[in-house]
């Protein structure tokens, strides 16, 4: 595959232009530096220790991960210093993480006491401790103990024994519902000001906290500048998608996954069909505002609807396709589709320059 023309290539295939990855790593690093902040990317969006390499090339610090099956894909090509940014539960997953930590330096969220009690069994019984960051909810409604809760809570999870609180951390996932770039930038700053707020209470509560890490695409260049803020965790930026053009973040010259697909049927006028369907862009929704399933690039078509295998295009008006065709889709969200395919192709001056094994697809135990 090696050197071969797009025109080669069997469809539909996801494609990275290396050129665009690589400018958007250099980037994100850049921006850390200049804000004195570790970056420590989240590699769910990419789930590829090829990619992984990229990054730590270009000056990350270590890789936060969504699940200990992540951590233990990671562990395994050589990373050695992995945060769990997931309110991991489990003594199974205690002992899993307790034999992680001879290859790595480790740490995973919590947001409870009954859930780290569960982590810290194991390594009690070790005689270990693992190290922790508490997750503060910050205004996105998933999960993290709310800031009024952050003092008591932290308190009970540093008298656990087996464990050792190392920070706060967040997620600013509703930068994602905001409508505009404004609105994702004040809730970027609130994000970085209530974390360190929360870094602060601790503090007075007279218990050590080393790491206060924020974390999201959209808000990254924001909450990253805030002082106090000493670890950022993008994931997105390394391809960018349709939402992140939607919210601003960047341009579709920015993006750097695209699927090549093939028109397989034009029934009508104002449609025509593709042979990439949900199982290869997903079904997840164009955010801020819905708009379909992905945009054709080079005009204004968009995939209307989905099946498994079909993707419908809604043609715009002047715009027209034949069967046969092959057209780029940038899709919604880039970080589930890289996880539906085993293998991404990276692309460079219109020729296969690399295969990308997505190596930790899956692992979500």
């Amino acid at each position: 595959m090696i050197g071969a023309s797009l025109d080669d290539l069997s469809t539909p295939a996801v494609l990275v232009d290396l050129d665009v990855l690589e400018r958007n790593i250099a980037r994100m690093a850049s921006r850390a530096r200049e804000s004195g902040v570790r970056l420590r990317p989240h590699a769910k969006t990419h789930e590829c220790p090829q990619i992984a390499s990229l990054q730590r090339a270009a000056g990350a610090w270590g890789l936060s991960v969504a699940k200990v099956g992540e951590a233990e894909v990671f562990a395994q090509a050589g990373f050695d210093d992995l945060f769990v940014a997931f309110p991991v539960v489990g003594e199974d997953k205690g002992r899993r993480l307790l034999a992680l930590c001879d290859r790595a330096r480790l740490a995973v969220g919590v947001d409870s006491v009954e859930g780290a009690s569960t982590l810290a069994r194991p390594f009690g019984q070790a005689g270990r401790s693992l190290d922790v960051l508490l997750k503060v909810d910050v205004g996105y409604g998933r999960v993290g103990v709310t800031p009024d809760r952050v003092v008591a809570v932290g308190r009970a999870l540093a008298e656990i024994s087996g464990l050792r609180l190392r920070g706060v951390f967040t997620h600013a996932g509703h930068g994602y519902l905001a409508g505009t770039k404004g609105e994702v930038d004040e809730i970027a700053r609130q994000e970085g000001a209530r974390l360190v707020g929360a870094a602060a209470e601790l503090r007075a509560a007279g218990l050590k906290i080393e790491e206060v890490s924020v974390g999201s695409t959209p808000t990254a260049a924001r909450s990253m500048r805030v002082e106090g803020v000493t670890e950022c965790r993008p994931g997105n930026y390394v391809f960018h998608d349709g939402s992140q053009v939607g919210l601003g973040t960047c341009a579709v010259e920015d993006c750097a996954l695209t699927v090549v697909a093939t028109v397989v049927s034009v029934p009508a006028p104002d449609r025509a069909v593709v042979d990439a369907g949900s199982k290869t862009l997903s079904s997840d929704p164009l955010r801020p505002f819905s708009g379909g399933y992905g945009q054709v690039l080079g005009g204004s078509s968009r995939i209307e609807k989905l099946s498994e295998e079909h993707g419908v295009i809604a043609v715009a008006a002047g715009e027209g396709f034949r069967v046969g065709e092959r057209v780029r889709i940038l899709p919604n969200h880039a970080c589930v589709v890289a996880n539906l395919h085993d293998r991404l192709i990276g692309v460079s001056g219109g020729r296969v320059e690399a295969v990308l094994e997505v190596s930790a697809r899956g692992c979500v135990r």
